[in-house]
C-alpha cells in the first residue's frame, strides 16, 4: 500500500507502508521503475508527506519527534548530488501533497 505519492515532472515518486526508507519512482517516458534510498540514519520509523517545489521533490518528515530535517530530492541532479535538506517547514499534519510554485 502506498502511503504518499506525488508527480514530478514525468516521474511518479511513491513511498509504501512497508518499507518507508526507501521510495520507488515510476519513469513514464520509458516505463520503468527504480527504487531511492533515503539519506536517513538510525533504526527509528520514518514517515514523510510529499511536496514538490521547482521540479524538486520535498519530503516532509510527518512525525516532529524524529528529529528528521526536510529533505529535497533533485531527479535532475548528479548522482550522489540529489539529495539537500531545505529549511522549509510545514505549518500543520493535515497536509498529504503540496505543490510550491515560485
Amino acid at each position: 500500500m502506498v502511503t504518499a505519492h506525488v508527480e514530478v515532472g514525468k516521474k511518479l515518486f511513491c513511498i509504501e507502508w512497508k518499507n518507508q526508507r526507501k521510495m520507488s519512482v515510476f519513469n513514464a517516458e520509458d516505463d520503468t521503475w527504480e527504487v531511492v534510498a533515503l539519506p536517513l540514519s538510525g533504526s527509528s520509523r520514518a514517515g514523510f508527506q510529499f511536496g514538490k517545489l521547482s521540479g524538486k521533490l520535498l519530503l516532509f518528515s510527518s512525525q516532529e519527534e524524529t528529529g528528521h530535517s526536510t529533505l529535497l530530492y533533485d531527479p535532475e541532479a548528479a548522482p550522489g548530488r540529489q539529495w539537500k535538506t531545505s529549511e522549509i517547514k510545514l505549518s500543520g499534519s493535515c497536509v498529504c501533497s503540496v505543490t510550491i510554485i515560485a
